[in-house]
């Protein structure tokens, strides 16, 4: 990954400490370490499967086991040294109280993990998002404030913010809280993706000869949405790990602009040089994996990276999000104010990462199919 030249407008620390990053092999986690990195920090992933070839130390273990988590980041050399925590490793569950029972589980053993080792942990940063104000309940006051009350739902955003508090107040270290909406990036493996939702999606139906359309609801076409590009959210965790203003503070992190999904598929069309029709209601999940010969074909053609279809695209993100009919906007009024002021255009930064994944072999070269 390398950083974008427009998001470079708040001030990063270089070489500060050790940081381990819990789930380094997801999306954000990713890219947070891959910034740490870049920054000269001493970086340590740990998860349970292999993220590849990564310029990080990673630890192959279960956090989800309590004892295999104590020994496992006991015995991984430079742990014992880490300063910053960015948790960034997620468990997906049928149901809030599974979903808050596992989570919290994976947060607990960590920090329990890391305070047997000894480490002089300064810092942690979490992530949330838009449930924490309804968002998958439907319509939700906009643009949504960190001040806004919590709801009366549980969520293991909410049980693991007061665990954190707790253990900050025991054990002397500050925690920040970032609140990313619709996260664009790529990652292998990692299907909760809305990127890789629309740029499959799109190359599939140009093979087959079919024009974009907008696989949602007219009503969810015209809404006004957000989304926070990944690496401007590695930038945020780096900031907020280090600057005394973010310190157990809450913030909404997105790239600081709106759209509606009516602006933005037309011209999604265009970059991949196909016709564009009137959206058309249907269901991804349903749909897409009845296409994945189509996929395997592009693949062959274009020698593009060999991911399983079912393992590159959630196409219930984009189910979801499609049909999602209330405005999705949080402010980032807060966060500005703190100190970190990064934004993005989001129709030329999606478009500029739809040719980098085309760079990169992930989707194929579209004028050329």
């Amino acid at each position: 990954m390398t950083t974008t030249p427009g998001l470079d407008l708040t001030e990063l620390p270089t070489g500060g400490g050790t940081v381990l990053v819990a789930g380094d092999g997801g999306l954000i986690g990713s890219y947070a370490a891959r910034e740490y990195a870049r920054l000269g920090w001493d970086v340590h992933g740990v998860s349970r499967r292999e993220p590849g070839d990564v310029p990080w130390a990673h630890h192959r273990v279960d956090l989800l086991d309590a004892e295999a988590a104590t020994t496992g980041l006991g015995a991984a050399p430079g742990v014992e040294d880490v300063t910053h925590l960015v948790f960034a490793a997620y468990l997906e569950k049928a149901t809030d109280t599974e979903a808050i029972a596992a989570n919290d589980a994976l947060l607990r053993h960590t920090l329990d993990a890391l305070a047997a080792t000894g480490a002089p942990l300064r810092h942690v940063t979490v992530y949330q998002g838009g449930k924490a104000y309804g968002h998958h309940l439907g319509f939700f006051n906009t643009p949504a404030k960190e001040s806004d009350p919590r709801l009366i739902a549980p969520h293991f955003y909410y049980t693991q913010e007061d665990l954190l508090r707790d253990a900050a107040a025991e054990r002397g270290f500050s925690f920040t809280a970032l609140r990313p909406e619709g996260v664009t990036g790529y990652a292998t493996g990692n299907p909760m993706n809305l990127l890789l939702v629309i740029g499959v999606y799109a190359a599939i139906c140009k093979e087959l000869g079919l024009p974009l359309r907008f696989p949602g609801t007219r009503a969810a076409y015209d809404v006004l949405y957000q989304t926070t590009d990944a690496e401007l959210l590695a930038r945020a965790t780096v900031w907020a790990g280090s600057a005394a203003s973010a310190r157990d503070q809450v913030f909404n992190v997105t790239n600081g602009d709106q759209f509606r999904w009516s602006q933005l598929w037309p011209r999604f069309a265009e970059h991949f040089g196909m016709d564009y029709a009137a959206p058309q209601q249907m269901s991804l999940t349903e749909a897409m994996p009845t296409r994945a010969e189509i996929w395997q074909h592009l693949v062959d053609r274009h020698g593009l990276v060999p991911t399983p279809f079912e393992q590159l695209v959630g196409w219930g993100v984009g189910d979801f999000l499609f049909h999602h009919e209330a405005d999705n906007i949080t402010s980032t009024v807060k966060i500005r104010q703190a100190g970190f002021a990064d934004a993005l255009d989001t129709e030329t930064r999606l478009l500029a990462l739809f040719d980098r994944l085309v760079e990169q072999r992930v989707l194929p070269a579209f004028g050329n199919n």
